[in-house]
């Protein structure tokens, strides 16, 4: 009987040719190969990770419970392929068009401040969207300000994407000296 982590020696082949892998069929190798494919092996286990490596055993109770706030949670799969609560273009709309209307009331364009503007309009968008608590969702907003000097404009997106459960929403807010467009895709994401 050979050690453990030992390699089983092979027989040269006739011809000189390179060594064979070993053979699971042979009763020897039979037990080494299942050691070896035990040890490769990897599980996945839904649990705790610690971010160190230390000794449980050299806690105490407070310790221990710091640790465990510390530690990262891994949750398992669901295999849910539909969201709890479905995005509702209809709610996003009129919340976008009321945050569009508040916020440019007063507003003058300037065309080196509109983009912190722009910014500004996008963040309230998502931020508004998040808090609506559609479930799974990731969200992407654009916001375009255009001065109006009488000239025409045509603004095309593509995306991929499913039809059933993707969407979007658009809103415009057109004031005496420029338009705001703004635009919010909502992804599902498992």
């Amino acid at each position: 009987m050979e050690k453990a982590g030992q390699k089983l020696q092979q027989p040269p082949l006739p011809g000189g040719g390179a060594k064979r892998r070993t053979s699971m069929f042979e009763k020897e190798n039979f037990a080494q190969l299942l050691k070896e494919r035990i040890r490769n092996s990897s599980h996945d286990v839904c649990g705790t990770e610690p971010t160190e490596e230390e000794s449980m055993a050299e806690f105490g109770k407070t310790e221990l419970f710091a640790l465990k706030a510390m530690t990262k949670m891994r949750y398992a799969n669901t295999y849910r392929m539909e969201p709890n609560n479905k995005f509702q273009a209809h709610l996003v709309r009129k919340k976008i068009q009321q945050i569009l209307t508040n916020r440019l009331q007063e507003v003058n364009y300037d065309g080196e401040t509109s983009n912190f503007l722009c910014t500004s309009i996008s963040e309230e968008i998502i931020a508004s969207v998040k808090a609506m608590d559609f479930d799974r969702y990731k969200y992407v907003v654009t916001v375009l300000t255009v001065e109006k000097t009488g000239q025409a404009i045509n603004i095309a997106s593509r995306w991929l994407w499913d039809v059933a459960r993707d969407d979007w929403v658009s809103a415009k807010c057109e004031m005496e000296s420029f338009v705001v467009l703004a635009l919010l895709v909502a992804c599902y994401f498992e």
